[in-house]
């Protein structure tokens, strides 16, 4: 570019440049600097947080196969205290009725033989209780609607159950839904002084909610226990979430959202 007698600046081609464009260009050059900075940023950003949603993604199935390792290590547990100590309990205490009906009454065999099938009795519960508590094979067998009449029957409080799943789900899902239920009406019996719970569970939308209440004392505190919060990390781990509303002297109410299919005609 060259500079006329009117300080006009032509370019190679003759054509004529007024300073003012120079000027503007100078002017604009901090602008655009600033534009393709706040580019690349929200670029850097959009990459953030792709990476970070990955992140997610693998801890979330990570935690899954956790859970699911965790699942079969339990029903192997219960199948072999079934099929093995459980079975020989139940073997010992048919011939110790045997031997218990062949003694003379009222003697003291006869007595320490009725004393013993009693024992028998009370450790062939305890284990029946210990087998429930790792893995319920009613569940297994006849799904989470029978499972969770079984539980309310065994509650230390009067419950009903409402609603009903009407079919099988996955069984994560059904262990995870059992366990909500199962750690909530504990929770009840030991704690909350209530003289009746709920247990309402059923399928909408895609997702299955869990929600049991009581009319307690309420001022339950998640953070001071570990079993609530070990059923949110079960939860979690299905992309679900367990809720907790205990107003003090209003009752307890636990829901939890699991997304899952529609229930399946019953196995």
């Amino acid at each position: 570019m060259l500079l006329d007698d009117q300080n006009a600046v032509i370019d190679t081609a003759g054509s004529p440049v007024h300073p003012r464009f120079d000027r503007a260009a100078a002017s604009a050059e901090p602008m655009v600097r600033t534009l393709c900075t706040a580019a690349g940023l929200s670029m850097e950003n959009r990459l953030l947080r792709a990476e970070l949603r990955a992140q997610a993604e693998e801890l979330r199935a990570a935690q899954a196969r956790l859970v699911a390792a965790a699942d079969a290590e339990r029903r192997r547990l219960e199948r072999d205290l079934h099929d093995g100590a459980q079975s020989r309990l139940v073997a010992l205490k048919l011939e110790l009725a045997r031997a218990q009906a062949q003694a003379p009454p009222g003697g003291e065999v006869a007595d320490l033989l009725e004393h013993a099938v009693g024992e028998l009795s009370t450790g062939l519960a305890e284990l029946r209780d210990l087998a429930r508590g790792i893995h319920p094979a009613v569940l297994t067998d006849r799904g989470l609607d029978a499972a969770l009449e079984a539980l309310a029957g065994r509650a230390g409080v009067p419950v009903t159950v409402r609603g009903a799943v009407g079919g099988r789900l996955a069984a994560a899902v059904e262990l995870a839904a059992y366990f909500v239920v199962s750690e909530a009406l504990a929770n009840v019996a030991k704690y909350a002084r209530a003289t009746h719970a709920v247990v309402d569970v059923r399928h909408r939308d895609g997702r299955l909610l869990i929600d049991v209440r009581d009319d307690g004392r309420g001022g339950a505190d998640p953070a001071s226990g570990t079993g609530l919060r070990g059923l949110a990390d079960r939860v979690g781990a299905l992309d679900g979430r367990v809720l907790i509303d205990s107003p003090t002297g209003a009752g307890t109410r636990v829901r939890a959202e699991i997304p899952c299919r529609a229930p399946q005609a019953p196995r």
